[in-house]
């Protein structure tokens, strides 16, 4: 019955989109809270007035101490004040989003950023940039490409391209990837500008912006927000880009995008925008369809595959010179890869090669091990 009454509800919510669409375009209602900032109240009320000029196609609620700056205020007395009114204002549905900094999202929740790229001046977004989707890095990580599935589609981009960040964790993100999309979950993966083409994105992509979607771990996201943001100003003061982005989550229900305390008034006036337009094209909603697509996909199953499980203790076999390097493990799982060969008899050792971790056994059993890898999900 409850999701009979959620099908009613978006359907009527579709309607009324259509009624205004015929006839007008709804402006959305963005809010910023104004303290918070390294910068001072200034730099907020100058991010607004920049957004207000350059854009215009949405209203700007600020959310902070009483300033007669021609745009709608909600008087609060403190950061802390601003959140909770935050809050209060999108259960209302007082404003359709809002921009603010150092909020903190629930489990389950993790924010999508957008840069600049210096190599070709494209937009990427970057998957996610704080928050965490889940306790696990290959789950989360897999669940970060939804999210920022959902949001390139939020904002216009209908097939984005995905790639997967060469951090610890990515092999096994791909490979499940992969599965999820041979399972009938739709994913368009980018291919490196490196020789080898494949999926997993070296910093090369990264500066050239090769992906619509680069996916990665919050903690390297964050880092890489910032330093995009702010490699032309020495740290400080970040201008570039569109700040840490929506919070995504399955069933998250507030647009909430994030922005550094660090930021100044070009990239918060980027980031008003960029809320503006998952507002528009309905961020959340997108999100929980993507998600619901994922899981019709066997998601979940997918996961519980990654699951830690007891690890037996196994006779390492007799040591060999190994100099056949076999690539494509991820670090974190390469113990485990060497434990199956182990078991089947095969001697080896991990090692790392130039371009990632490796596997290394005897020249005469490479052939064999590779194959061994291959049936245990390793490649």
């Amino acid at each position: 019955m409850d999701r009979t009454k959620k099908l009613i509800a978006e359907a009527f919510e579709d309607i009324a989109d259509g009624i205004e669409k015929g006839s007008f375009k709804k402006r959305s209602r963005i809010g910023l809270t104004v303290y918070g900032s390294e910068h001072g109240v200034e730099e907020m009320i100058k991010a607004a007035q920049l957004a207000g000029s350059k854009y215009g196609d949405f209203d700007i609620v600020l959310i902070g101490p009483k300033i007669d700056c021609g745009f709608e205020s909600v008087e609060v007395s403190s950061a802390e004040e601003g959140h909770k009114k935050m809050v209060s204002l999108l259960e209302e549905k007082k404003i359709d989003g809002c921009v603010t900094q150092h909020f903190d999202f629930p489990i389950g929740v993790s924010t999508v950023g957008r840069i600049v790229t210096p190599g070709s001046g494209r937009n990427m977004i970057i998957s996610t940039t704080t928050g965490t989707m889940a306790t696990g890095r290959v789950e989360s990580m897999v669940k970060n490409s939804i999210a920022g599935i959902a949001v390139a589609k939020s904002i216009g981009i209908d097939n984005p391209t995905v790639g997967v960040l060469n951090v610890d964790g990515a092999r096994g993100t791909q490979r499940a990837l992969e599965e999820l999309q041979n399972r009938g979950y739709k994913i368009n993966f980018a291919q490196s500008l490196r020789k080898n083409g494949e999926a997993l994105m070296r910093g090369n992509d990264l500066l050239s912006g090769t992906p619509d979607v680069m996916v990665c771990d919050s903690l390297t996201g964050n880092l890489l927000i910032k330093i995009f943001a702010a490699y032309t100003t020495g740290g400080n003061y970040e201008t570039l880009g569109y700040g840490y982005g929506p919070g995504i989550g399955e069933n998250y229900d507030k647009l909430i995008n994030i922005v550094s305390r660090a930021s100044g008034a070009p990239l918060i006036c980027e980031a008003l925008k960029y809320c503006a337009m998952c507002a528009e094209g309905k961020v959340l909603r997108v999100a929980k369809n993507e998600f619901q697509k994922a899981e019709a996909a066997g998601l979940e199953e997918i996961l519980k595959k990654d699951k830690p499980s007891k690890v037996e203790e196994v006779k390492v076999p007799p040591k060999e010179v190994v100099t056949y390097a076999i690539p494509g493990i991820d670090i974190l799982e390469l113990d485990n890869a060497c434990r199956v060969l182990w078991e089947k008899g095969i001697y080896s050792e991990s090692g790392m090669g130039c371009t990632g971790p490796v596997i290394l056994v005897s020249s005469q059993k490479g052939e064999k091990a590779v194959k061994i890898l291959k049936e245990a999900g390793y490649k």
